[in-house]
């Protein structure tokens, strides 16, 4: 038996490995070099509230908008007349003198805050041959009615004087 015994140690020797009992004494001395204590954490340390976890949301890309027909200067002079319940000859200056105001305004860009069409602001401007190219942001309300985005009640209609 000892030749067989002295054989097979031999053999695990030739082979790179250790004998079993070799191998289990290595395994138990690099199992404790992992598990050594970890030092404490210190209980003096003021507690940190741990935020909540909060699930991830879709988010959805921003959809195309389909342009309606243009609103041009008589349609909105009607519209004004129809709504004030004006004459047109009253109508048509003031409804001309806003958009000229407007139009300064933009051109000075200068923010504009006009409930119920919204919060204006220029973004980025160009100056082209024939004039200038604006690109503005405005950020409306959320109300399924225009008009019922005011704060103060519908105005009546002025009576013109004759």
């Amino acid at each position: 038996m000892s030749t067989s015994t002295s054989k097979s140690t031999k053999t695990t020797a030739k082979s790179g490995t250790a004998p079993k009992s070799k191998k289990l004494s290595e395994a138990s001395s690099v199992s404790k070099a992992t598990t050594a204590k970890k030092p404490a954490a210190p209980t003096a340390a003021p507690s940190v509230p741990v935020a909540k976890r909060v699930e991830p949301t879709v988010v959805d890309a921003p959809q195309p908008v389909i342009v309606g027909p243009m609103l041009r200067k008589k349609e909105l002079v009607d519209l004004v007349v129809a709504r004030a319940g004006m004459k047109k000859k009253d109508v048509k200056p003031v409804v001309e003198s806003v958009l000229a105001v407007l139009g300064e305004a933009l051109h000075d860009n200068r923010e504009l805050n006009l409930q119920p069409l919204g919060r204006i602001k220029v973004r980025r401007e160009k100056q082209l041959a024939n004039g200038r190219m604006v690109v503005a942001k405005i950020r409306q309300p959320l109300a399924a009615d225009p008009t019922a985005a005011t704060d103060a009640p519908a105005a009546k209609p002025l009576k013109p004087t004759s």
